[in-house]
């Protein structure tokens, strides 16, 4: 009898001042649900606001970050600009804020794919390690959608401008060696290094003062706060019941390319 596969979910253990917070879809490759960005969000509200706090080490299971969104669920909800605009800007950003708002440092163990949700969710980190096979992109264009603006902004922040412009536009995808020399990773390593090197690193940070940890963190998050016009946001999911929007969500379920 072949057991059903674990439900998706945020995963949260503790080691002393250091928390793990595994991001588990393996049998989609970690590709976040809209009830995993929930329990993100609600995993970062709680270990914000824990004063023993120092580091939050943040990974994938099963050797990958996170392959981006859970497509099988956006029929149902995408083609609504209501249920669009309450998923990106309540679910997701309510999530990726929450990741902004953690008054420790947070270090990536990126290994696999960091697509889409995956490369906005390593974009809140302040340490990003990766293996050398890793592959960044948001090629959401085939599907027939673009980013949201706050999570664009987030994404031009950390990979630079050059680099989104190419994933947003031309659905690029780049290596693990192209995002280190954009200054968005600290390291490439050996795929099965990645993890011990993203421990080391979180140790690292717990041997040292927690107070300026924390003071760094509030300078930094001040100094790389990104506002998008609210007049950009009013326009942002029109396009939610548009046809090639549908045509692309559906050519990739149905496994062919979309016509645009």
């Amino acid at each position: 009898m072949k057991l059903a596969a674990p439900a998706p979910e945020i995963r949260v253990e503790r080691e002393g001042a250091l928390a793990f917070v595994t991001l588990s879809n393996p049998a989609r490759l970690n590709a976040m649900t809209r009830a995993m960005w929930l329990q993100l969000r609600a995993a970062f509200d709680a270990l914000n606001a824990d004063g023993e706090l120092r580091c939050v080490l943040i990974r994938g299971e099963a050797g990958a970050f996170c392959a981006g969104g859970d497509i099988s669920e956006y029929p149902s909800f995408r083609f609504d600009e209501g249920t669009l605009a309450n998923f990106h800007e309540a679910e997701v950003w309510g999530a990726l804020q929450a990741l902004l708002d953690c008054p420790v440092p947070l270090v990536a163990q990126i290994e696999g794919a960091c697509m889409g949700a995956g490369l906005e969710i390593a974009s809140c980190c302040d340490i990003r390690l990766a293996g050398s096979a890793c592959r960044f992109g948001a090629p959401i264009a085939k599907l027939g959608f673009p980013m949201a603006p706050r999570e664009a902004a987030l994404v031009r922040g950390a990979v630079g401008d050059v680099l989104a412009r190419d994933m947003l536009f031309c659905a690029g995808v780049h290596s693990a060696e192209r995002l280190y020399d954009a200054g968005f990773l600290l390291r490439v390593l050996p795929d099965g290094d990645v993890a011990g090197e993203a421990l080391t690193s979180a140790q690292r940070i717990l041997e040292l003062a927690p107070i300026a940890a924390r003071a760094n963190k509030r300078s930094f998050a001040a100094l790389q706060a990104a506002q998008v016009p609210p007049g950009l946001l009013a326009d942002a999911y029109r396009y939610a019941g548009v046809a090639e929007h549908r045509e692309g969500i559906a050519a990739f379920l149905e496994k062919r390319v979309p016509n645009f």
